[in-house]
Parts: C-alpha cells; structure tokens; sequence
C-alpha cells in the first residue's frame, strides 16, 4: 500500500507541517491541551485553515495561552482583543476563553491536572481508530458527546461534541490518520 498523507492537509506547507508533526500525537501537558482547547474553540463555524494561520497571532494576543493570565483578563483587555485584526473577532469567543480558563484551573484543582481529567475519557491512552479513508473519520463519538456535556456541566462555552472531538484529534487522544498515512 502507497504511503501517502492525510487528504486533508494538502493545502500547503503549513497544514503539512500541523499534520506531519502535531496532529493525533499525544499530548499530555496542560499548557499545551489548554492552547488546543482555545484554538478548537475559536474554530467552531470556521475553517482549521483558518485558525492555524492566526495560530502565532492568538499565541502573542492570549499571553501565549497562560491560562492563569487570562482568566484575569479584564473588560479593558476584552476591548484590546476585539481590535486585534491578527486573531477572529468574536466577543462571544474571547470571553468563552476568560471564562475556560478559570474553569480549566477548576478542573486543575479537582483532578490535579487538566490531563488526568481529560484523558480518563479514554481511560489514559489513544484510541486508533484506523480510518481506511477520511469519509470514514466521525465528526462527533459517544465519547466526545460525554466529554462535551461533562465540560458543559462546568461551565466551559464553546465546547460541543464536534469541537471536542476536533481537540481530541488535536490532542492524540484519538488517532484519525488514514490507515496508509505516512505518520503511522
């Protein structure tokens, strides 16, 4: 069998380079769940294209995802961020982002880190799902559904099934790379 990429990260060297070495890897840091996390949540209604182009303008207009900045973040910051052309401009977005991130660090304090709580999901470690062909990746599982509704249940915004699958993607929670992807 061929060994090719996953079709979707054709595009151009950027999404090659997201692909090759980040996406489906496991991630286990919180500071690093925690940049997804925002990433994911400001894909909903857009493209990943999109958002992994204004990827290094979130990281310098979000504190570099210090989620223990930004929950501080005051109305004056709010108004900074909606004027920043390099990120997306949603006010919903970015106070979801303050408020995820206090809950983040609730959640921190429950279960010791972010990563214990997240990763019991899939009791610890990815789950392969060797998809033979894109069409066969879900967009939403029973899990990201659970997942989902437990981070709803805490407050968390922006946080339905289908982003919370994307960030386990993202994360290496779940790996979605065709069954002949050169990163397997």
């Amino acid at each position: 069998m061929e060994k090719i990429r996953c079709g979707w990260c054709e595009k151009d060297d950027l999404y090659r380079k997201y692909h090759d070495e980040e996406w489906g890897k496991p991630v286990y840091d919180d500071d690093t769940i925690f940049e997804f996390l925002i990433l994911e949540s400001f894909q909903a209604g857009l493209s990943w294209y999109t958002i992994l182009s204004k990827r290094e303008n979130f990281r310098k207009a979000f504190d570099h995802f210090n989620y223990k900045k930004i929950a501080k973040y005051s109305d004056q910051k709010v108004e900074e961020l909606m004027q920043d052309s390099g990120i997306i401009r949603n006010r919903l977005k970015i106070l979801a982002t303050i408020t995820n991130a206090q809950q983040f660090q609730e959640i921190q304090k429950e279960f010791g880190s972010f990563s214990e709580y997240i990763w019991r999901f899939v009791d610890g470690k990815p789950i392969d799902n060797k998809p033979k062909t894109l069409k066969d990746v879900p967009a939403t599982t029973e899990i990201s559904d659970a997942i989902a509704k437990d981070l709803k249940k805490r407050g968390f915004k922006f946080m339905g099934s289908t982003v919370v699958y994307a960030h386990m993607q993202a994360t290496g929670m779940v790996n979605d790379h065709v069954e002949n992807c050169i990163t397997r």
